[in-house]
């Protein structure tokens, strides 16, 4: 469980050549780039579409749970962070809403009391979002890619793509928590082809680089990259299934303190939590709802809807523990054959529908043993999309940490109050998950699309030791 920190010096491409691969994106022309990342903005934009226009005006402007926000405000919100940053800092144009500003700065209004506000109504939003892309693509065309740190390699038009992608996740979970009849439909993920996995792999002990400072669109929390030295350490091949985790609940995992941390059985007791959340047992069984649908909970998918606190219980009544972050990064990216870091667990190339389970094409975790092409060079499966996978790690700063382009993006959070989660889920976009992506949330989150895989230290006997 050891990790020793310590900076590399990698500020250029041509650095960080024995720890990282540069990234393609950086080879492009201006106007390769421009595409790029015009489709990648209108990915983005499909996506808030479908989710908004699934549902009637009454539903968009109803908040269905304290948790989340209406989803009209998270529409107006993406629009609002747009004009912010594309149309008046990258543009230099003048404000198409200053009026509303405040109504969608995230830190002045906390989500339970957001539909309390004289809101943009849902025709208003949708008026106001398209103009300011409309806009934004005008400064997408004008604007050289280069020079200042927001515009080289088109950096702001990135963060806004994730930006949206990931209020679009957030949507996501908001419509899992609407009560009504089925609006979002998706076909089944791919069946499980690779059979008979070990239940453990070995990474084994070394260093290896965490984290970037080549990845152009990557976040101020995911940089500068660095060296940590990781001990060996043994981690399950697979995400924890539904078959798996109920044997901890019918156990009596969630009824056993010795399994749960002070705060987590403090949190369990005061909510009554016994399952997963959406989990119910009738009959002998265990069913699920998802997304409206009411089915029986699918053994062989990975555990979805848990806690920090619920994941750590289980590896505990496992014999085990949750990896650290740094682990979970080693096993994602550390190639032994070249000893670099690559962008994600099967290589460099960017995701595929081959490689993993993201972009809320299917609307439900696909069956671990689903994406043998999407492999880490350790042995791991499925480490990206799916599930979010809880680690044991406080959301802190990486060394020679900068925050950029605002405190607020990553820096106010920083501390103890928060868990990093890595890898995504099947409600993310691949322009927010890679390698090196950092998500952060309470200990108690359930609404999330989270679960987790274990890890433990090796023992005498072991191979590897």
């Amino acid at each position: 469980m050891t990790s020793v920190h310590r900076d590399v010096e990698t500020a250029t491409p041509r650095e960080t050549a024995e720890g990282e691969t540069p990234h393609p994106l950086g080879e492009l022309s201006e106007q390769d780039l421009r595409a790029h990342t015009a489709e990648v903005l209108e990915r983005a934009r499909r996506r808030s579409v479908e989710l908004t226009d699934a549902v009637g005006d009454d539903d968009l402007v109803k908040q269905h749970s304290k948790l989340m926000s209406p989803l009209v405000w998270d529409l107006a919100h993406i629009g609002s962070q747009e004009e912010l940053w594309l149309v008046r800092d990258v543009g230099g144009r003048d404000p198409l809403r200053p009026d509303i500003d405040d109504l969608y700065d995230a830190f002045q209004h906390p989500r339970a009391t957001r539909p309390s506000l004289p809101l943009l109504g849902p025709s208003e939003a949708r008026s106001y979002v398209a103009e300011v892309r409309n806009k934004a693509f005008d400064v997408l065309e004008r604007t050289p890619l280069r020079g200042r740190d927001l515009t080289r390699t088109a950096f702001a038009f990135g963060m806004i793509a994730q930006h949206e992608q990931q209020h679009d996740e957030t949507m996501l979970a908001t419509h899992q928590l609407r009560k009504g009849d089925p609006v979002l439909h998706a076909p089944a993920p791919p069946p499980a082809t690779a059979r008979h996995l070990p239940e453990e792999i070995v990474v084994p002990a070394g260093p290896f680089t965490m984290g970037t400072s080549v990845e152009p669109w990557a976040l101020d929390n995911e940089r500068p990259a660095h060296e940590v030295f990781v001990e060996a350490f043994a981690l399950d091949t697979t995400p924890v299934t539904n078959a798996r985790y109920a044997e901890f609940v019918d156990d009596g995992g969630y009824g056993d303190r010795r399994w749960w941390s002070e705060g987590g059985w403090s949190y369990r007791s005061e909510y009554g939590i016994t399952a997963p959340r959406f989990w119910r047992r009738e009959d002998g069984r265990w069913w699920r709802l998802r997304f409206g649908v009411y089915e029986p909970v699918p053994p062989d998918e990975p555990v979805v809807h848990v806690s920090y606190h619920e994941a750590e219980a289980f590896a505990a009544w496992a014999g085990k523990r949750l990896p650290t972050e740094a682990e979970w990064e080693k096993a994602a990216r550390y190639d032994p054959a070249t000893g670099r870091s690559r962008r994600y667990p099967w290589g460099d190339d960017d995701p595929t529908p081959e490689h993993a389970n993201l972009g809320q094409r299917h609307l439900r975790p696909a069956p671990v043993g689903a994406y043998p092409k999407g492999v880490s060079a350790v042995g791991a499966h499925q480490l990206v999309g799916d599930v979010w996978e809880w680690t044991s790690s406080d959301f802190t700063p990486y060394p020679g940490f900068v925050a950029f382009p605002y405190r607020e993006y990553s820096e106010v959070f920083f501390g103890s109050e928060y868990k990093v989660l890595r890898g995504g889920s099947f409600g993310s976009d691949p322009v927010a998950v890679r390698g090196t992506f950092r998500n952060w949330d309470y200990p108690i989150r359930r609404q999330i699309f989270a679960g987790f895989r274990c890890a433990r230290d090796l023992r005498p006997g072991d191979a590897g030791v």
